[in-house]
């Protein structure tokens, strides 16, 4: 890890931070399997830390089908009662059966609107929404997007941990100016929603 590089703040020095802000956190997500994953795993990250889900990533990958979400759609009660004892995820039932039920939703938005791909994407954002100069917590935005999951039967996916997602998948550019991933990540950003039709803010 190249400690002379100029970063955002938040990583404080641990290594498997660094490494997902630097490769990951900013950078546009164009598989629907990883889009989906996002949107499960900060909803585990409820409560917790993020490098609590991310030391537990590879382990969430294994038990959820690599987070293949018409897959994860057929899980029953019996796979409920199977990860509820795994100790290599997050053991909560509320958790998990909101991944199951949200695999299920996410099946019926693609055959809605296309793609989990493209009509997530029409939530990305122009110019990353401050208050006071600050990066905030949740924005309009991102209530509006969580409120629009939820109409469609989602769980576990509120404005603060919409607007995460927004963040880390690459529909807003939250890197600080100074940090060496904001302009790649902002040039993927723009090849990426090039042509696209964004929703008015």
């Amino acid at each position: 890890m190249d400690s002379s590089l100029q970063r955002c703040g938040w990583p404080a020095g641990h290594a498997d931070y660094l490494a997902y802000h630097d490769a990951e956190w900013g950078r546009p997500t164009t598989n629907e399997h990883r889009l989906f994953e996002k949107i499960c795993l900060e909803g585990f990250q409820s409560g917790l830390s993020w490098l609590t889900i991310l030391r537990k990533r590879d382990r969430f990958r294994e038990v959820f089908c690599d987070f293949d979400f018409e897959q994860v759609a057929r899980f029953d009660e019996t796979d409920v009662e199977r990860l509820l004892t795994d100790t290599g995820i997050i053991r909560h039932r509320g958790k998990i059966e909101a991944t199951i039920n949200n695999a299920q939703r996410c099946i019926e938005l693609c055959e809605a609107e296309g793609s989990l791909v493209d009509w997530i994407w029409t939530w990305a954002v122009d110019v990353p929404e401050r208050e006071n100069g600050a990066m905030p917590a949740k924005t309009e935005r991102s209530a509006a997007l969580a409120k629009t999951l939820k109409s469609r039967g989602w769980r576990f996916f509120g404005p603060t941990t919409a607007y995460a997602f927004m963040q880390s998948e690459g529909l807003t550019n939250d890197h600080d100016a100074t940090c060496f991933a904001h302009e790649p990540c902002e040039l993927e950003r723009n090849a990426f929603l090039a042509g696209r039709t964004l929703r008015p803010t």
